[in-house]
């Protein structure tokens, strides 16, 4: 597809209305493509406008100022792109009448683009508007070789750089990288420049069409370096320290001496001579000394406006670097402009001033090629990649992004599964168990002394004492291995082995004479008949013992201490972390009355009214209830939120179709689900350049605490936002790139998974991860709306405030996971004022506090 460039160059500096500005342009536009369109061509079209703009998209500009000669009335403040778009529309159904003959009509004369038909544009679109710097910059930009900073000093000069997004405080997005126009030509012009200005500066500035203003442009470009070097050299006439003898007034009439012939004089082989030959072309007669005191004047004047660009420079590489955290930069800076094109000496000063004033950095300067041209046409081509990268990725996304809506529907198929599975004769329908613990109580701040505390929830078993005082608790505690024999041998041989750790941890410390009640936390699938009664379901994590399932553990374990001969074993209670985590929290806050667990799988327990707990006598005060709410959805309730991805990673576990909702929310699950949608991305060539990959293939290769790693957000800069050097900065909406440190993480996680991803590959990637942590995260907060909800309409109150103890690594580590989850339940919740605690060690110290509140309520 051919994309058309347009360059806005001034037919006049007399001012013109706006339309037929803009309708000239149009007109150029369709001779143009006269001979090189055909019309079954869509035209994307980028144009290079070198005026300030105010850019919001990369479609959308509106003009701050003219310059350069320009003045066309009407046009300050408007959308430029929006002129064009609708001139060339008018172009599109044959308005022949723009313009009329004489200005405006583009060269070869009005008839020959008159003479076409209508429709003659086709379908041209305006879809990118750039100036010359951002231009520059695409232009010497490959994969091989990005460039992140472009600058320009020509008639004008200007620079433009890639900043990191979530430090540009003027737009909304925080992804990636987004290319800043600086238009530091404005630089100074607050008089932050005025020590450093000499009187010939004054006088070119009072000389212009707009005093005070463009301050740093009239130091640098091209455009006023002659009349600097005139007023030198009036000066220096007015003391006799030149043109002796000479009519000298000639040096007062402006533009009298041009850049291009300072650029001349300042030629080491060729500049005496030139310098002679335009001095006397004013009508001067230089000595030898004359020549060579105005070739010495040229220099430094050049030698000023390249050392200047070099302090400008140096300030936004010195930024970059401090933005990305960075201890060196390495990178690339295009220049285009006649200043560096026809000085060598220029680039030369330009280089080594800079490698000076910002030593940290390395910048290779790199010189641009039709920048308004090719630059534009890349820009163009960039911005309809990412337009349609757009599209697929949300496409693809939309499904896991889930509405206000849909998430009031999940908060109420919960609730709803939650009144069912309360009921005694509904319970077997629900998918939330909601199975009855027997702890009806949290502490209350009374409990006193020594309890045992159990933990067997793996391979690692533990045994600790807790030491309840007023004063606070205090723990030890001892981590026993359990072999692979015995954790798959019988059952007897397992609980012999508890009962010989229990045994030794009290020997060391010097426990043995004492009877302390025990809390047992024992993490697996149970069915609780008692506070200290609890039928093993099945067993999981890779234990097998025999004689074990539809057992009451607790007996099991007293077994074992009687064959132990071991008589000082008083078991109170038996909990599941969960209900551990609440208990723990609950004695430093009284308002806990909430578990949730966000880890590896997830789960919450929480204390209901005994009238509403069918499956268990009894209708006074509270008993706490675990939910079991990862199986929440096995019935097929929520089948409507469940993606392709979710079903892929589903089908691959070992109990498909269960826990369907863990699986949506839990850390096992996330980085499968990433996983899947990546090799998508894939196979739609959005990601990796489409290429195959083999490693992503690899079956939970996409570790969930990369998803961690991956959203971290650096901090800002020390040296603030939205300013370099003072220069007011502008925003061109162009390519994101990262984030710095971050994304250079997401690079290294992308490129250990031997993944070639480039810079935008790790923005999509990290687009993935957040979708589906957020997802995650607002789903669990769907699921506590439901129960905070329920809990304040059991107790009938009008504003509900409680704490919910929390544990879990996705909680805990994700850097973002805690913040959406709260948010949202905020708005799912208005009427709940909920506090988040994180417990410490909640399967231990939990179960110890569940004993000591058991203890607490059987004395009498």
């Amino acid at each position: 597809m051919r994309r058309p460039t347009c360059g806005c160059c001034p037919p006049t500096s007399a001012p013109r209305p706006t339309a037929r500005l803009f309708d000239f342009i149009a007109q150029c536009v369709r001779q143009f493509l006269a001979g090189v369109s055909s019309p079954e061509e869509r035209l994307p079209l980028g144009f290079v406008f070198p005026f300030s703009c105010k850019q919001t998209q990369l479609n959308k500009a509106e003009l701050l100022s003219w310059s350069k000669g320009f003045s066309c009335s009407g046009v300050e403040g408007k959308d430029v792109v929006q002129l064009l778009q609708s001139a060339i529309n008018k172009q599109e159904v044959g308005d022949h009448g723009v313009g009329g003959p004489g200005w405006g009509q583009p060269r070869g004369g009005a008839n020959d683009a008159l003479a076409l038909t209508p429709g003659q544009l086709f379908h041209v679109e305006v879809v990118a508007l750039m100036n010359d710097t951002v231009g520059t910059m695409m232009t010497c930009s490959t994969r091989e070789r990005p460039c992140e900073v472009a600058l320009v000093v020509d008639k004008g000069t200007n620079s433009c750089f890639m900043a990191e997004a979530q430090y540009v405080e003027v737009v909304e997005e925080t992804n990636g990288r987004m290319c800043v126009n600086t238009e530091w030509g404005c630089f100074g012009d607050d008089d932050a420049l005025n020590d450093i200005l000499t009187p010939y500066d004054q006088r070119v500035d009072q000389e212009s069409s707009n005093p005070g203003k463009k301050r740093f442009e009239k130091l640098v470009g091209s455009l006023y370096l002659g009349d600097i070097v005139r007023h030198t050299l009036m000066a220096l006439s007015a003391e006799k320290a030149l043109f002796i003898g000479s009519n000298v007034t000639v040096l007062g009439t402006k533009g009298a001496l041009n850049t291009q012939q300072v650029l001349e004089i300042i030629d080491n082989e060729e500049g005496m001579a030139k310098a002679r030959v335009a001095l006397e072309a004013l009508g001067l007669r230089p000595s030898e000394r004359d020549c060579c005191r105005v070739q010495q004047i040229c220099r430094a004047v050049v030698s000023r406006s390249a050392a200047l660009c070099a302090a400008g420079l140096a300030a936004i590489l010195g930024y970059i670097r401090h933005s990305r955290g960075l201890e060196r930069l390495v990178t690339n800076v295009a220049v285009d402009g006649e200043l560096y094109r026809a000085h060598s000496r220029f680039g030369e000063i330009l280089q080594s001033v800079t490698g000076l004033l910002a030593p940290d950095c390395m910048a290779a300067l790199v010189p641009s090629v039709d920048g308004t041209g090719r630059g534009a046409a890349i820009v163009t081509a960039v911005a309809l990649r990412l337009a349609d990268q757009r599209r697929e990725m949300d496409q693809l996304l939309a499904p896991l992004r889930l509405s206000r809506t849909d998430l009031e529907r999940v908060q109420a198929l919960m609730r709803q599964e939650m009144e069912l599975g309360l009921g005694q004769e509904t319970n077997a329908n629900s998918s939330v168990r909601m199975l009855p613990t027997y702890v009806r109580g949290t502490p209350d701040g009374t409990e006193r002394g020594e309890f045992l505390a159990l933990d067997l929830g793996g391979t690692n078993f533990r045994v600790l004492v807790v030491r309840v005082a007023e004063d606070g608790i205090r723990m030890a505690s001892e981590i026993y291995l359990i072999p692979t024999n015995i954790m798959q041998g019988t059952g007897e041989a397992l609980f012999d082995h508890i009962v010989d750790c229990i045994m030794d941890f009290q020997l060391k410390q010097d426990l043995m004479e004492q009877v302390l009640p025990l809390g047992f936390t024992f993490s697996f699938p149970c069915q609780q008949l008692g506070l200290d009664k609890a039928v093993l379901l099945t067993w999981t994590k890779g234990f097998s013992a025999s004689g074990c399932v539809g057992e009451d553990v607790v007996q099991l374990l007293r077994e074992a201490a009687q064959r132990k001969r071991h008589l000082a074993l008083k078991v109170v209670a038996v909990v599941n972390d969960t209900v551990g985590t609440m208990m723990s929290c609950g004695y430093d806050d009284p308002k806990c009355e909430i578990g949730l667990i966000v880890g590896t799988g997830t789960n919450a327990c929480y204390m209901e009214e005994m009238q509403n707990v069918g499956t268990v006598e009894g209708e006074r005060g509270r008993m706490c209830i675990n939910m079991e709410w990862g199986a929440f959805g096995d019935n097929g309730c929520l089948d409507h939120i469940f993606t392709d991805f979710d079903r892929l990673v589903d089908e691959t576990t070992i109990n498909p179709g269960k826990q369907r909702f863990e699986k949506l929310i839990s850390g096992m699950y996330l980085g499968e689900i990433v996983r899947y949608i990546l090799l998508a991305l894939v196979e739609k060539q959005v990601l990796f350049r489409g290429k195959p990959c083999p490693r992503l293939q690899t079956r939970d290769i996409f570790k969930t605490k990369f998803l961690s790693t991956i959203e971290m957000v650096m901090p800002p800069p020390a040296c603030g936002t939205g300013t370099v050097m003072g220069m007011v900065m502008l925003t061109v909406p162009l390519v994101r790139g990262s984030d710095g440190l971050a994304l250079q993480q997401v690079q290294a996680i992308l490129h250990d998974l031997e993944l070639d991803a480039s810079f935008e590959d790790g923005v999509l990637v990290r687009e993935v991860c957040q979708t589906v942590s957020l997802r995650a995260a607002q789903l669990c907060a769907a699921g506590l709306a439901a129960v905070v909800e329920k809990m304040r309409e059991n107790r009938g109150l009008s504003q509900l405030a409680v704490t919910v103890g929390v544990d879990g690594t996705l909680y805990k580590v994700h850097p973002r996971f805690s913040q959406h989850l709260q948010k949202m339940l905020r708005e799912l919740a208005p009427n709940c004022t909920v506090t988040f605690l994180q417990s410490e060690d909640g399967s231990g110290k939990g179960a110890a506090l569940v004993a000591a509140v058991a203890c607490r309520g059987a004395e009498p």
